[in-house]
Order: C-alpha cells, then structure tokens, then sequence
C-alpha cells in the first residue's frame, strides 16, 4: 500500500472536525477550510466541505445564515447549535476511542520491527 490514504481517513471524520471547528464560534466556509488546514489536515476544497455543511445543517447540527457584505458577495455563516454540540461532545468520545485502538494495534506493528528487520512496503 503506497498511497497516501489521508483522504479516506479524513472522510470518515470530517463531519467531526467541521463541527469541532465551530465550537469558538460561528465561521464561513472558507475560514473553516482555512482552519482545519492551518490544523494540518491539508486543503479541503468547497466541493468536499460544503456538502458537509449542508449535511450538517439538514441534521440540525448547524444553523447557517446569509450575510450580505459591503464588498464582494455575500457569506453564508455558520454556527453550531445545542444538538451539534451534544453530538460533537458524543462522536469525539468515540472517535477517540476509536484512535487508542488504532494506535494500539500499529503499536504491536512497530514494536515487531524493533530488532532491525526491514519492512518491505
């Protein structure tokens, strides 16, 4: 396995990290790309972060609000609301307990390598 599968693990927690990202208050999306890629998470581009929002919003997770701006077009807010909250505080349990299994089991891989065995890959 060569490839780099940043991109499918990042699918299965996006949800997650939109909403954690919303927790210090309400953002656009293009800050809350911003954000998670300033966080390390690499770009993620408006086709993949606003279908996000749009699931996010029609699970009642966000509330989402059109500003018009003196200058250029208009930015649609986001803002996460007490379900969402409820489900970051919920999913972030799991996921993180998820990741200790994870960790744990390429733990077991890396400590088999310890006596100087090539791993071919």
């Amino acid at each position: 396995m060569t490839s780099d599968r940043r991109a499918s693990w990042l699918k299965g927690v996006l949800d997650l990290l939109v909403l954690a990202s919303l927790t210090a208050g309400e953002n656009y999306g293009y800050e809350i790309a911003k954000d998670l890629a300033e966080s390390g998470l690499g770009q993620i581009k408006g086709g993949t972060l606003y279908p996000v929002l749009n699931r996010l919003e029609e699970a009642g997770l966000v509330t989402a609000e059109f500003r018009v701006t003196e200058r250029g077009p208009g930015r649609r807010y986001y803002r996460l609301t007490e379900q969402g909250r409820q489900t970051l505080a919920e999913q972030s349990g799991l996921w993180l307990n998820f990741d200790e299994s994870v960790r744990a089991v390429l733990g077991r891989g890396e400590a088999s390598r310890g006596g100087g065995e090539k791993v071919s890959r």
